[in-house]
């Protein structure tokens, strides 16, 4: 049976193949070459302006390392949220490498759930626009008032990955990035909340950059943001975000119960008591002392003065907690090329024959040979699993 495009606009096929070439990395130009076309013809394309012949489709989807078919899919569901970030201004190269992995990250998720007929279920919490008057008390509202929502009331956020992942329906990637760059936020209609936190700070500041994103997801949607080094905290919205964040995970009346329970006949706040304390609240120390200045639990400037002291070193931490500090897991799966759900995915994916060997290789942006090295895992665990029971009754 012939193909036909005619479902599909010019402003359609321009834009898939638009985001096809990029997947892939193809330069324009060399897109251009492979058809023997001008530069500005391929332009034209992908702008819409021209209409592309089936067989020049069907050369620019094999360089691309796809088929025709799977490129006019026609419930595909195609992801893009580097166009967001762009509003936000300028980045440096660091910063657009992250957005970059962010994207590729969603993308793959949401084509291997395309394939599977997988609709993950998201629980978008209720939006509150920032308002005027004082962020501060904003904040704090709408964060106890995201609590009661969820169910916590007044528990320890012990896992914030889990708390969006899990709870909320997000989609959040630990990758190891620069260390000048803490997270990422940016919001879909298709793909939900999407947040790459860096693994390679620790948990209590991952938790407080998830904190950090939640309050944008909750206030300002639509509008993504990239936690950097240069961030300035001068505008309302990331006042308010930075405020969210330090309430939902240390909330007023459980700070300053669990603060009189551990200071309890002490007339000094000490190391000890800070160790203790963000330890509880899953924070940073540093975090833990600024929200005690915050709600007037200790003077303003007790942390200054701790740093002036020598600051609270992780031994010190390590001394008082022992044990109790636990591994963290999501370095480990930072090491990973792709996620564990993902990676559960593709071996589904793979072992229904729904992809090749090189759209595997395309979709979760690795090599052939690493490719290869994943199929071989896939295809062991289905040697194991061959006698296992069904998922159904």
């Amino acid at each position: 049976m012939a193909m036909t495009t005619e479902p599909f606009s010019a402003e359609t096929i321009g834009e898939l193949l638009r985001q096809a070439r990029e997947t892939a990395k193809i330069t324009q130009a060399a897109a251009a070459a492979a058809l023997d076309i001008a530069r500005t013809t391929l332009i034209a394309i992908e702008q819409g302006q021209r209409r592309p012949r089936i067989d020049e489709m069907q050369k620019l989807a094999a360089l691309y390392g796809t088929s025709l078919n799977e490129l006019l899919r026609q419930d595909a569901r195609k992801v893009d949220l580097r166009p967001r970030f762009r509003k936000i201004g300028e980045h440096d190269e660091k910063v657009e490498s992250a957005i970059a992995l962010l994207n590729n990250l969603v993308q793959a998720e949401v084509e291997l759930e395309n394939l599977l007929g997988i609709t993950r279920v998201r629980l978008d919490p209720p939006e509150r626009p920032i308002l005027a008057g004082k962020i501060a008390v904003q904040a704090e509202q709408d964060a106890w008032e995201l609590r009661q929502w969820l169910g916590l009331g007044l528990a320890p956020i012990n896992d914030m990955v889990s708390l969006l992942e899990l709870h909320l329906g997000a989609r959040v990637y630990v990758r190891r990035l620069d260390p000048k760059i803490s997270g990422l936020y940016a919001f879909d209609d298709v793909a939900g909340a999407c947040i790459l936190l860096n693994a390679a700070h620790p948990r209590d500041r991952r938790a407080q950059t998830g904190g950090h994103e939640l309050g944008h997801f909750v206030s300002t949607r639509r509008a993504p943001d990239a936690v950097h080094a240069g961030n300035i905290e001068s505008s309302r919205e990331e006042r308010y975000a930075n405020t969210f964040g330090r309430c939902l995970l240390a909330p007023a009346r459980a700070v300053m119960g669990k603060f009189q329970e551990v200071t309890a006949g002490a007339s000094k706040l000490t190391r000890r008591h800070v160790i203790v304390l963000a330890h509880y609240f899953g924070i940073s120390r540093e975090a833990m002392v600024r929200r005690l200045e915050e709600l007037g639990l200790t003077k303003v400037g007790t942390w200054d003065w701790f740093t002036h002291q020598g600051g609270i070193s992780d031994d010190q931490a390590r001394e008082v907690l022992g044990d109790l500090i636990p591994p963290d897991d999501a370095k480990a799966d930072a090491k990973r090329q792709i996620s564990m759900r993902m990676s559960l995915m593709a071996s589904e994916a793979w072992r229904r024959s729904l992809v090749s060997e090189g759209q595997l290789a395309r979709l979760l942006q690795i090599d052939r040979v690493d490719a290869r090295a994943l199929i071989d895992e896939f295809e062991a665990e289905g040697v194991e699993t061959d006698g296992s029971r069904s998922l159904l009754a």
